[in-house]
């Protein structure tokens, strides 16, 4: 290996329109490679990564014959260098004939332990091409001549400045050198870059070559630049920041609302004792004047994330067209409900129509025109972002008064009516992480009898045994874990009289216990709706079953209704939000705050963060602030973020994150003899059952590249920089919870390995489990209602709800529905949040430059890459086999959310079994 004590910096910069581009070489000096000839580098399959627009750039090399010496010999020979630069422009920009004034470039060399310069005098440099994705490539070659016999060694990193007249987004630079190894593979220095590069005077970037350096093992000449870069990201922790820039640093969720312009907006502040919360990136945006505790909004909502972390063109083209159509399909929705936002739908017929002819009422000619007019500008203001896709779009715009088939409506149209799959996707469904073995009984519940009433359940003894047809004691269906629950008793009825304050929506705190049959699948057999005691009411509670008479089965689907919207606002706000884009967005922030780029965990974790925190702004921008769809659709209202608070402080752990310890903690697996393995305690529990070999796969890759970077457990305890991100994501972006058990020490390769897989876990196969089945299965939202609008008609002290229940149950059903209006706002969101990202990258079949570059880490993602296929072909097996009723039956929706993919998503049919993507990015 090379011994980097004396590094040099080499500098080019063009002279005119985009020439005005520089970069400078690092090279560090070490030893001479033996005397040999170079005459031809091939450097093919250069990909761009989704920055680049997703083209793959080869380039191949030629060099001037060059002799070097052996050490020990003086050097007469010019030393050679050449430089190809893979660059990408933004659309409006990108045309062959902005490249043509690239002619001359002008190097020097810097000695940057002394100051002393080198100058080569101008050199010809030559535009090479420009391929269809907008990407340009060009290359240089320079000498530095026989005063550069001084110097030698492999290039240790590339500074570059953008002199150019906007930003540049740099993809590869590739610096053929004459003494770089022993081989003609080595002679070529690779830069893998993808990052956007700004023109503002002074700021220069620096990028590190593959190879991946522990702190205590970079070559000296490298340290100051490593050190350098790390801080330039972490910033000063003061002023605003503006789009461009790319510093990462902490704040509190104090921007969801905006209080100067509309007092109803305001929300409670998220982070800090009062509510704990993880951290969000800081934008330093100015404070509200009602309330200096409020951050104000950008004007247009825009929120500044790191330039980096931001959508690409091609993906923030197709989010933005989604998000424009969605905002078309509320638009024309809420003309034909003529402005009344609480009309339910007036029969059920009118639901499926949504899907078979689109929401058409004869609107008016008026209306018509209007929609006409808004939907022409739609296409011009979206159009320079598709580029040919015009027609495509089009056809979207054509489509927009009908909603897709959801595939649960698809396949079975009386699904959403069965108890069989109410309970199926309990194990199977957008949300199987809240079913849980009942550990206690009789069932009590742990909040304050005197606030709340008494805490015991309804559901009895007497109950459980009725209900199962006497097969066994109800003490005996709890000793042979056949009892199971969704239990949103405790967390939700806090909230209940905070809720029902708001207008057309309601609450209730509830329990719905479920039968494990014989046949491995549930059975649900009660119900438990409870209203908490207030100053003027007392406790209401009542147990619903499934009964044999038709005022009891009516009663029963309603009480199903308010339990699944109860269980989809907990997937939307807990399951999806908090665990997965929420509390990753710590570990991203502290990343870049604290590793370099050339750190091996660095570039191990980077593909599964990418596009997080510009999917979370957007988020704050649309979804989740003060009057956002989130609040405007599901229960909880304008109380939800604070309800995900309450979640986060009480049930979040770090080490409950990892899947094998949130099914322990659930009931629904128990550790086997082998301390590897999992015994589940529903055999067929499909989203356990693939994802603990998701979870393995993973972990064994981890462990791969742990054990090659860190041969013992002292270079994992003395790397501070991986010790200061941990201690960052503690004590900065979990700072509430610091204090708290479940977080690991980063002492062993056991350790490191557990935080590592968790992290990677969370952001891809836990985050794919809860995201791409939303619109399959709550697209039809009979399925899977948002809200719950009406209170049960037994609740109610007077006899009008009872009286109207028993005239028209159908009514009462359809009011407690989510209006229409709510459901053609949620729907169109549910189908941009199930889509997959243009250009994604998915876990098994996307491979880092960096990995690849080095023999041993090749091998380890080859394995991983095989291991994840293999789990393709079981599930694909799993959802064949007749036995396995949870996945396989008439109407039955095969579970693939966990499913790796064998190659090309586009020729999948399902939106679910296109992949697992590696990072939450959508």
């Amino acid at each position: 290996m090379l011994t980097a004590t004396q590094p040099l910096v080499a500098v080019f910069s063009p002279s005119h329109g985009l020439s005005s581009f520089s970069s400078r070489v690092v090279v560090s000096s070490g030893q001479w490679a033996p005397r040999r000839a170079v005459s031809r580098v091939s450097c093919t399959g250069i990909g761009l990564s989704e920055a680049g627009n997703g083209a793959a750039v080869g380039t191949v090399v030629d060099q001037e014959q060059t002799s070097l010496v052996t050490r020990g010999e003086k050097v007469m020979e010019l030393i050679a260098l050449k430089a190809t630069v893979t660059v990408h422009l933004k659309q409006a920009e990108s045309t062959p004939e902005k490249m043509a004034d690239l002619v001359h470039r002008q190097w020097l060399f810097l000695d940057i332990e002394t100051g002393r310069e080198r100058h080569t005098g101008l050199e010809p440099a030559s535009y090479k091409r420009m391929d269809g994705t907008g990407c340009f490539v060009f290359e240089a070659t320079f000498s530095g001549g026989a005063q550069m016999s001084s110097f030698g060694g492999a290039i240790g990193a590339v500074l570059v400045e953008n002199r150019y007249n906007s930003e540049v987004y740099i993809s590869d630079i590739e610096v053929v050198h004459p003494y770089g190894g022993h081989d003609e593979s080595s002679a070529a220095t690779f830069f893998h870059c993808n990052s956007w590069v700004s023109h503002n005077p002074g700021d220069r970037r620096i990028f590190f070559p593959l190879k991946s350096y522990l702190p205590s093992q970079t070559p000296n000449g490298l340290k100051t630049l490593r050190e350098m870069e790390l801080r330039a990201i972490r910033g000063t922790g003061h002023g605003e920041r503006v789009e461009g820039e790319r510093i990462y640093d902490y704040d509190v969720y104090n921007d969801l609302g905006d209080p100067d312009n509309d007092a109803d907006t305001k929300r409670p502040v998220l982070g800090g004792e009062e509510r704990p919360y993880p951290r969000r990136c800081r934008t330093g945006r100015p404070r509200c004047k009602t309330d200096p505790s409020f951050e104000t909004r950008t004007k247009g909502d825009a929120i500044y994330v790191p330039r980096d972390e931001a959508f690409t063109e091609r993906k923030a083209g197709a989010f933005m067209t989604k998000k424009v159509l969605s905002m078309l399909s509320a638009f024309t929705t809420a003309q034909k409900v003529s402005g009344d936002t609480k009309q339910s739908f007036p029969s059920l017929a009118a639901i499926d129509a949504l899907y078979e002819d689109g929401y058409r009422n004869q609107p008016s000619q008026q209306e018509d025109n209007l929609n006409k007019y808004f939907m022409d500008l739609l296409e011009k203001e979206v159009q320079h972002l598709l580029k040919g896709e015009t027609e495509e779009f089009k056809e979207e715009l054509r489509r927009v008064f009908k909603f897709q088939t959801p595939e649960i409506h698809d396949k079975d149209k009386l699904a959403w009516f069965r108890d069989e799959e109410f309970a199926r996707q309990t194990l199977a469904g957008m949300n199987p992480l809240s079913i849980q073995l009942v550990t206690e009984f009789p069932i009590v519940s742990k909040l304050d009898e005197e606030t709340y009433g008494p805490g015991d359940s309804l559901i009895t003894k007497e109950l459980i045994e009725e209900q199962i047809n006497g097969v066994m004691t109800a003490e005996k269906a709890f000793l042979n874990k056949k009892l199971f629950m969704l239990d949103y008793h405790d967390m939700f009825l806090p909230y209940v009289h905070a809720v029902r304050e708001l207008d057309d929506t309601t609450l209730y705190g509830s329990r719905t216990l479920f039968f494990l049959t014989e046949e491995g699948t549930l059975r649900p057999i009660a119900i438990e709706l409870t209203r908490p005691k207030s100053p003027n009411t007392p406790q209401w509670r009542q147990v619903f079953t499934p009964g044999s008479s038709v005022t009891a089965s009516w009663l029963w689907q309603l009480a199903k209704t308010h339990v699944l919207a109860h269980d989809t606002g907990y997937h939307q706000l807990i399951s999806h939000w908090l665990r997965t884009h929420c509390c990753v967005e710590p570990y991203v922030i502290a990343a870049n705050r604290q590793l370099s780029q050339m750190h091996p965990v660095y570039r191990l974790l980077h593909p599964h963060f990418r596009f997080t925190m510009e999917i979370n702004a957007q988020a704050r921008g649309m979804l989740i602030n003060a009057g956002g769809v989130i609040e405007s659709s599901f229960a909880p209202g304008k109380h939800c973020m604070e309800l995900s608070s309450a979640v986060y402080d009480k049930f979040w752990r770090f080490d409950m994150e990892a899947l094998p310890a949130d099914l322990i903690r659930r009931g629904m697996a128990i550790q086997g003899k082998d301390r590897n393995e999992l015994e589940l305690t529903i055999k067929d529990y499909p989203y356990a059952n693939d994802g603990l070999l998701v979870w393995g796969s993973i972990e064994q890759w981890v462990s791969d590249y742990v054990k090659y970077y860190y041969p013992s457990k002292k270079e994992i305890t003395g790397d501070e920089e991986l010790q200061g991100w941990w201690t960052e994501v503690r004590t900065k972006g979990h700072q509430d919870k610091q204090n708290k058990p479940g977080w690991l020490e980063l002492d062993s390769h056991e350790s490191l390995v557990q935080v590592l897989t968790t992290i990677i876990w969370v952001a891809s196969g836990h985050h794919a489990a809860v995201n791409f089945g939303q619109y399959p299965y709550a697209g039809y939202f009979p399925n899977r209602p948002t809200i719950a609008r009406r209170n049960m008609p037994t609740e109610q002290e007077n006899m009008c709800m009872w009286l109207s229940f028993v005239e028209d149950p159908v009514k009462v059903l359809l009011d407690t529905f989510p209006s229409q209006y709510q459901s053609t706002l949620v729907l169109p969101v549910l189908n941009l949040l199930s889509s997959h990202s243009a250009g994604e990258e998915y876990m098994g079949t996307h491979s880092e430059r960096a990995w690849m570059a080095d023999g041993e880490m090749r091998a380890a993602f080859l394995r991983f890459h095989g291991r994840m296929m293999k789990i393709a072909e079981t599930i694909d097996r799993r959802n064949k086999d007749p036995a396995l009723k949870n996945r396989r039956g008439p109407g039955v929706v095969p579970y693939v959310l966990l499913r790796p993919s064998y190659g090309d998503p586009k020729n999948m049919t399902s939106v679910m079994e296109m992949g697992i993507p590696n990072s939450i990015s959508i």
